[in-house]
Formats: C-alpha cells, structure tokens, sequence
C-alpha cells in the first residue's frame, strides 16, 4: 500500500506522456527526461495529453507501484506550464489536492511554520 507522507519527495512532469506506456515507459521518462532514478522511492506523477488522467509511480524497495486516476468527465483543472521547466516539486497536501482535481497553487491550507529537511 502507498500512503503519502509529508516527508516524500513527489516530483511531477511538466510535460504530458503518452499513458500507453506502462511502469518502465514512465521509468524511462523518469531517467531520461527528468534526470532522476526511478529506483529513489520519489513519487512520480504524470498527466496525459487529454489532461483527464493521472499515473503516479513509485519503488518501494521490492518493486514498482503505478496508480492511475482517470476522470469521468472533465479535465485536471491545474497544471504547471512549461516555463517552468521539465518538472515541479511537489508536497504532499498539494498532490492530495490534484488527485481530488483541485487547485495546488490556490489551495487553502495551513501554511508550513517549519521546513522539513532533505527536500530540495
């Protein structure tokens, strides 16, 4: 089981993929376009081009875990634009929001009184 902790590194891909690719497509994507080891334990989420699904990756030391969300209707209603680079940094409060298609960036949420360390 996954659970999302404020500790986690969640790094997201700015730029949509192809969701015909499966765990080692994105992994792929993981090294080739972000630049990080998909063995890390980051949580990677990913957008399809459509903007209507999710998938989010993951090694737990034993093997991959790859979550998807698909909307019934309608598109994600935030997303990061490409200026920003190939990828956005992520807490956790912040991915709960996108899963229930909210707004990161606009979300109402305690603000943080103290860093936790290790994020970059």
């Amino acid at each position: 089981m996954i659970q999302v902790t404020p500790q986690m590194e969640i790094w997201m891909a700015v730029e949509a993929v192809d969701f015909r690719r499966g765990i080692d497509g994105l992994a792929r994507v993981c090294r080739e376009v972000l630049k990080a080891d998909p063995f890390s334990g980051l949580l990677f989420v990913f957008r399809n081009k459509r903007g209507t699904a999710i998938k989010i990756i993951t090694y737990d030391g034993q093997g991959y875990w790859l979550c998807q969300k698909r909307l019934s209707k309608g598109r994600f209603r935030w997303w990061p634009s490409d200026h920003v680079g190939k990828l956005k940094i992520l807490m956790a409060h912040e991915l709960q929001l996108l899963i229930w298609n909210g707004n990161p960036a606009g979300g109402q949420v305690a603000p943080l009184w103290k860093e936790l360390s290790g994020r970059i």
